[in-house]
């Protein structure tokens, strides 16, 4: 490896966008298992003096000028923090996360034991399966089910059971 490339250890979270950060709490505490580690906020851009430079603290850190949000952290699985954030400004922030073909787009994939049951009970608990399973054999990735689910507030899982 070369001397110029940091040493990468593991993946320490994954961030959402929420509406609501209440209630995307409650659902992944209640439905998915998460812990709550902890709630920061609100940070409002207009309480925080300016840099240096003359950007405000948001438009500084997150590249959101003149915002203010909310922030979460939960423990969502052994290996895998979720950390929720809530805008309530700038107003006119997109309510609707990108398609999977949108630049930018992404998905958390979790491991499960049963896709099947998974999705059942997912969508039994305010979430929406997309066509599935998705089965995979005998070809370069390692056989598996996978089935794509978007959670109450419309961002995509996908579930996979290694066969």
């Amino acid at each position: 490896m070369s001397q110029n490339v940091p040493m990468f250890r593991k993946v320490d979270h994954v961030s959402l966008t929420v509406e609501d950060i209440d209630e995307a709490i409650e659902f992944y505490t209640r439905v998915m298992g998460a812990e709550l580690r902890y709630r920061m906020g609100p940070f409002d851009a207009r309480e925080i003096p300016r840099g240096e430079d003359g950007r405000d603290w948001t438009d500084a850190h997150v590249q959101v000028p003149d915002a203010r949000l909310n922030i979460a952290m939960l423990k969502l699985c052994e290996n895998l923090g979720m950390e929720l954030f809530q805008y309530d400004r700038p107003e006119d922030a997109a309510t609707v996360p990108p398609r999977n073909c949108d630049v930018g787009a992404r998905h958390i994939c979790l491991q499960v034991d049963d896709v099947e049951a998974a999705i059942n009970y997912l969508a039994e608990n305010g979430c929406s399966a997309m066509a599935g399973p998705i089965v995979s054999e005998g070809g370069p990735a390692p056989d598996s089910l996978s089935w794509y689910v978007t959670d109450p507030f419309g961002h995509q899982m996908e579930l996979v059971q290694y066969t």
